[in-house]
């Protein structure tokens, strides 16, 4: 993966994009290719938080890619074979990435992103009924689904986790670039609907980009949607060729583990 762009924020977002933080944070996309078309993941760091309960929510990354399993072996990372030729390994933190053994595809190799629901009818009226995604596959015995707006993009799988799913204190998105005239309407039918929505159609500002349009909904198990204009956010997310050397500078900078250290202090757990 490749860092695309880093952004450091002095306070916490108006649209919680740090989760319920109110300090100093910043965000590094990452990904294969261009925001534009391609999977990317977004890594926030709030500073001064040790670390995070995960709960069942997010259930890991499927990645196509022979070279992330030879990487992984080369590296001495652990991993576990789950089904023949599909390998758990687990990033810092405890996220889970699934690395399927095959040649790489060339246009992304983000397969899928997996979220745990209580429900898997309710979720699929959610997704697919009022969010307009296509369904690829339901399997009721499984209790699972994959869907998806379009065929050449990663696409979403829904999976059961047998009760009721528990957020942790991580509090991850999915995020989706949509038209900006469309903006209005996805909120118009989430009130309509009676839907949660976490944030209305508000702008965000980063510094020294563009300000982007954005709504953030929560489906039947909260997990937090956001839905974003393009136009300014094809602005905003272009690839900064000085993103490595801003990550690097940020991360030289930030002495917080040596100051709680010095202190004989331990960094806040979420």
């Amino acid at each position: 993966l490749k860092v695309l762009r880093h952004e450091e924020f002095e306070e916490g977002c108006k649209a919680s994009c740090n989760g319920p933080y109110d300090g100093k944070w910043s965000k590094t996309m990452v990904g294969y290719g261009p925001e534009d078309n391609h999977f990317v993941a977004e890594l926030t760091y709030n500073y001064g938080i040790g670390e995070y309960r995960l709960g069942n929510d997010f259930l890991g990354i499927t990645l196509v890619s022979s070279q992330a399993v030879s990487n992984a072996k080369k590296m001495g990372w652990p991993l576990k074979e789950v089904t023949t030729g599909v390998f758990e390994a687990e990033a810092p933190g405890g996220y889970k990435f699934y690395l399927e053994d095959k040649e790489q595809l060339k246009e992304d190799p983000v397969l899928k992103v997996t979220l745990g629901i209580s429900n898997l009818q309710k979720s699929v009226d959610y997704w697919a009924g009022l969010l307009g995604m296509k369904i690829y596959e339901k399997d009721e015995e499984k209790q699972r689904a994959l869907l998806g707006y379009a065929d050449n993009q990663c696409k979403l799988e829904l999976k059961a986790v047998g009760g009721a799913v528990d957020h942790g204190t991580a509090f991850g998105r999915i995020a989706f670039s949509c038209a900006k005239e469309e903006l209005p309407n996805i909120e118009a039918l989430m009130k309509k609907e009676s839907q949660k929505i976490l944030t209305p159609l508000v702008s965000l500002d980063t510094p020294g980009k563009a300000t982007v349009q954005v709504i953030i909904l929560a489906d039947p198990d909260g997990h937090e949607i956001c839905f974003v204009g393009d136009e300014a956010f094809r602005d905003l997310s272009k690839v900064d060729p000085n993103g490595d050397k801003l990550l690097d500078d940020a991360m030289a900078a930030d002495n917080s583990d040596k100051w709680f250290a010095e202190h004989k202090m331990k960094k806040v757990s979420a």
